[in-house]
């Protein structure tokens, strides 16, 4: 019976490490092969390390890590300190009001991207039917081509993420809010304590956890922006807003070298896990979970 049940158990674990090795593992390998090649449809090329090579002498690749940065460095702060003041204001609802500010908050996380930009495009739309050119032009301010000029276009798509991400956020810290003991808060009002005092003192270090799993979290998914930059801008104007993913996008697919996307691509994992690994050293030293 035993030997039975153990061999079960093989199997039912055998499905997702084949999963894993199938759909993970082997294109991970396959694309750190192919870093080393110049590839071809019918054969491939070994070159060594001329696409890093390649990669390292490309500006535009600085300039797209440069702008993936800035993307990710405003996008997750901001997100999470809205999101933990909308949350802090939901709290004091009943459970049924509550329900029905995460629904409104996250249903923006469940819609299509490719739906969710064509809203956005009529919000930046730079013709005066756009809404914001609309609501510019109530306080007598010229219209914009938010998504057209290099000075707002990056602007334009950080408001975007910023907005579209806010809903998880909220879900994520109302669960860690509502898991905090009423008996701190009975505490603090015995020894008079004010609203913000108790945000600070208790609310903030008793969320800890929660904020360090959501900033890096939030880094690693800024790093690997492509969506709102492909859609909306394509990456322009005059490569303002390229990303790093959208690059990689763009040399695999549309310049068919996948031996230097590959490589790429690596390299972006390498930054990416080093700055989990340093957010996680520096952000939870003193967190327990």
């Amino acid at each position: 019976m035993k030997r039975k049940e153990t061999m079960w158990a093989y199997v039912f674990i055998m499905v997702p490490l084949c999963t894993f090795i199938l759909f993970t593992l082997y294109p991970v390998i396959s694309a750190v092969i192919t870093s080393f090649q110049k590839y071809k449809p019918l054969g491939a090329e070994w070159i060594g390390v001329q696409n890093y090579i390649k990669t390292f002498k490309n500006d535009l690749f600085y300039k797209a890590l440069i702008n993936t940065f800035v993307y990710s460095i405003i996008t997750v702060p901001v997100s999470m300190l809205l999101a933990f003041a909308i949350s802090i204001m939901i709290l004091p609802f009943t459970r049924r009001i509550q329900t029905g500010f995460k629904a409104v908050f996250y249903l923006p996380a469940i819609a299509s991207g490719v739906a969710l930009s064509f809203v956005w495009k009529w919000i930046y739309d730079p013709l005066p039917g756009g809404l914001l050119n609309s609501i510019l032009e109530v306080f007598h301010i010229p219209n914009q081509n938010w998504l057209g000029s290099s000075k707002t276009a990056m602007a334009s798509l950080i408001i975007m993420a910023v907005f579209g991400g806010l809903g998880q956020n909220v879900i994520i810290y109302i669960a860690a809010l509502l898991g905090i003991d009423s008996t701190y808060y009975e505490a603090a009002d015995m020894d008079g304590a004010t609203f913000m005092q108790k945000i600070r003192c208790i609310v903030w270090p008793l969320v800890k956890p929660t904020t360090v799993f959501l900033a890096i979290t939030g880094v690693i998914n800024g790093l690997q922006a492509f969506q709102n930059a492909y859609l909306m801008t394509g990456g322009g104007p005059d490569n303002a807003t390229t990303m790093a993913g959208l690059l990689i996008f763009n040399r695999a697919f549309t310049y068919f070298e996948y031996g230097e996307a590959c490589a790429q691509a690596l390299i972006l994992t390498a930054i990416i896990a080093v700055f989990a690994v340093f957010q996680f050293k520096i952000n939870a030293a003193d967190v327990e979970y």
